[in-house]
């Protein structure tokens, strides 16, 4: 059946043709497996949260009829601006209007959040653009943008906000400068969600089509229910496609955790166990709230444009398992520096369990992805990531995370980074485990080697131990601290691209500068390491210790080097040019962006053989293969772009490289 929906109806209908709906919960009440809700263009300021949910075989799929041109929001308009002085206005709004949950008196915080200065979970938007929130009315009169904010123009927008207690009103100041609010579209987000179920395992839903925006988010831990525009809550099976979400004043999409009173913000609210053990607890307690390959994931987020939220583009703890995000357009995520803490880049996952992230265009994020604990089974593949770095001369806010393409944190592996272009200063930040580096094109460093895992609490070292799972499952199979090495480094193109301003950084720092793989001479070979458990030299289980304890060994062979990048001082077979930079120019024009590189003239007829899972073999831990999500194995015979990759092999993520520039991303 199909339901249709028109928010310019003449009046509430059936959901009929004829007689269509108004809104689309009408519609999200009603709808059953199989069922199609089609949504005319217009302006839907309310939340859908789904009543029913699909099968596998029939989902219930929300379509907008024109892509782009049904509008969820979270927003309202607001009129009737008053000038109090200079360039700023003020307007007053009911409180009735918020019901239970007001944004400009709920606040952004919890577990994880470290920024000095707690901001309101509303916004407040000029023509479609965030503004910019400040704690005081003589700062907004001021009208002077935050100096560490990447986008100096947009921080000149800024709001204030107070309650009037005597009349039960919101009263609203913004600095809008040379704009008059009562002749520009001037809203303020107001609902929570836009698009997201109020209960667990509303399954099988595709969202297909819609711009989604302007919600009053909530910040998002791994310990805790984490908010989201749009996402499946707790569930599996979701499809988000050709959609556009952005200004949410957190996260964009979520793909979730579930909902437990128990363990809620519990290092918020209690103090008393650190927030990494109730991470911990999170994990365990999974099972009970039914975290299975059987209940929950599988999601696919495709062909989205997600921009200009503030905390992140993606998030999910646990939510996210078996799940796809793939040729999506992810840019501009926490880069106001409004919200600092942990939780923030352009994706951001907990235990991504068999998740592939693939084809997407990653840029002008705080980081590009990061994938936090248990990135068990996950591989990024073929994706385009550049300037995910604070801008020249934009400090780092006091609070915010450090910058980095990719970030593997604090897990055991098999973790796959292959046929990748990616040119931020810092292009792989890895303290963890079981990395697989294969085919990329790397201008930035490698940070955090042997380091950014343990602390020193009372004089004592405390490991930060995570856990490792049953191969492609989420049962737990043990914990372990993180021993580093136990990685993989293969057939990749690095090229000291960025220049060095700080020599005294080492590759233990999270913004490293120095390109290459010199920072894995402290590991050792697989002979090397094998040699250790000599069980003639060492006939009893403690004379093993400091093997049992000690770093994994490293594999690293078949890459090329340019412009001083740094080389593992026992890889065999690699190609060093210290002296030649090589052109590496990325463009943007009307159809897409384009790499121009001499790369090509360089590498000559330096060639690797193909790397296969049987070249990887197994993350230690886990004691897993690098492997697909199914369990067949891998071979890396097709490049960045799809195509065949021949027997010799040439370093980097692309199979060919002439003299021309290449397509890399088609807009």
């Amino acid at each position: 059946m199909i339901y249709y929906v028109d928010a310019s109806a003449f009046r509430d209908g059936d959901g009929s043709e004829s007689r269509p709906f108004k809104h689309i919960q009408d519609a999200a009440k009603l709808a059953l497996p199989g069922d199609e809700v089609l949504v005319k263009p217009g302006i839907y300021r309310e939340h859908v949260a789904p009543k029913n949910a699909g099968t596998k075989e029939k989902p219930i799929v929300y379509r907008s009829e024109i892509p782009l041109g049904a509008v969820i929001t979270g927003a309202e308009l607001i009129t009737g601006w008053t000038k109090v002085k200079g360039t700023v206005w003020t307007a007053r709004v009911k409180n009735t209007m918020f019901g239970d949950y007001n944004p400009y008196i709920e606040r952004v915080y919890g577990d994880w959040y470290f920024s000095p200065v707690i901001r309101h979970t509303g916004s407040v938007f000029v023509n479609d653009n965030m503004m910019y929130e400040v704690s005081s009315l003589e700062e907004c009169q001021k009208g002077k943008g935050d100096p560490l904010a990447w986008d100096q123009e947009a921080a000149q927008y800024l709001w204030y906000t107070e309650q009037d207690k005597k009349t039960d009103e919101t009263v609203l100041y913004a600095n809008f400068h040379k704009l008059d609010p009562n002749k520009e579209k001037v809203e303020i987000s107001v609902r929570r969600n836009c698009f997201m179920p109020l209960v667990n395992h509303i399954n099988y839903i595709t969202v297909s089509g819609f711009n989604i925006n302007k919600a009053a988010t909530t910040w998002a831990p791994p310990a805790a229910y984490q908010d989201g525009m749009i996402g499946p809550h707790w569930s599996m099976g979701w499809i988000i496609e050709d959609c556009e979400i952005y200004g949410s004043r957190c996260c964009g999409i979520s793909l979730g955790k579930y909902y437990d009173e128990e363990n809620d913000m519990y290092f918020t609210k209690n103090h008393v166990k650190s927030p990494t053990q109730m991470e911990r607890d999170a994990v365990c307690r999974g099972q009970y709230h039914g975290w299975l390959k059987e209940r929950i994931g599988h999601h696919i987020v495709r062909r989205c444009h997600v921009h200009h939220c503030e905390q992140t583009g993606i998030v999910g703890r646990m939510g996210a398992v078996f799940s796809t995000i793939e040729d999506c357009h992810i840019h501009d995520v926490c880069t106001s520096q409004q919200l600092g803490g942990a939780e923030t880049a352009g994706i951001k996952l907990h235990a991504a369990i068999d998740v592939t992230i693939r084809r997407n265009h990653i840029h002008n994020c705080i980081q590009g992805v990061w994938l936090d604990w248990e990135a068990q089974g996950a591989r990024i593949t073929q994706n385009l990531m550049h300037d995910n770095c604070r801008p020249n001369g934009i400090d780092q806010a006091r609070g915010a995370m450090f910058n980095t393409d990719v970030f593997i944190e604090v897990g055991h592996g098999p973790t796959l980074i292959d046929n990748n272009i990616l040119l931020s200063p810092v292009g792989i930040t890895i303290p963890s485990e079981g990395i697989a580096c294969v085919h990329n094109l790397v201008l930035g460093s490698f940070s955090l080697i042997n380091s950014g895992v343990d602390s020193i609490i009372n004089d004592q070292r405390e490991p930060r131990y995570t856990p490792y799972h049953i191969r492609h499952r989420t049962e737990v199979a043990g914990f372990m601290t993180i021993l580093h090495g136990d990685d993989r480094i293969y057939n990749n193109i690095f090229v000291q691209h960025h220049p060095i301003t700080d020599k005294k950084k080492t590759p233990a720092d999270n913004d490293y500068q120095v390109v290459g793989t010199a920072p894995f001479d402290i590991f050792p070979t697989q002979e090397e390491w094998e040699d250790q458990f000599d069980f003639e030299k060492h006939p009893d289980m403690g004379g093993l210790a400091r093997a049992h304890f000690g770093h994994l060994p490293v594999w690293i062979e078949g890459n090329a080097y340019f412009g001083g990048a740094t080389v593992y001082k026992k890889e065999k077979n690699k190609l060093v040019n210290k002296k030649v930079k090589p052109v590496i120019e990325l463009s943007h024009k009307k159809d897409g962006w384009y790499l121009k590189t001499s790369l090509g003239k360089e590498l000559g007829d330096f060639t690797d053989p193909v790397i296969t899972t049987a070249t990887l073999g197994k993350a230690f831990e886990p004691e897993q293969y690098f492997e697909n999500t199914d369990g067949t194995p891998i071979t890396f015979d097709s490049d960045y772009l799809g195509n065949h990759r021949d027997s010799a092999a040439i370093p980097g993520p692309l199979s060919v490289l002439g003299a021309k520039e290449i397509k890399v991303w088609n807009d």
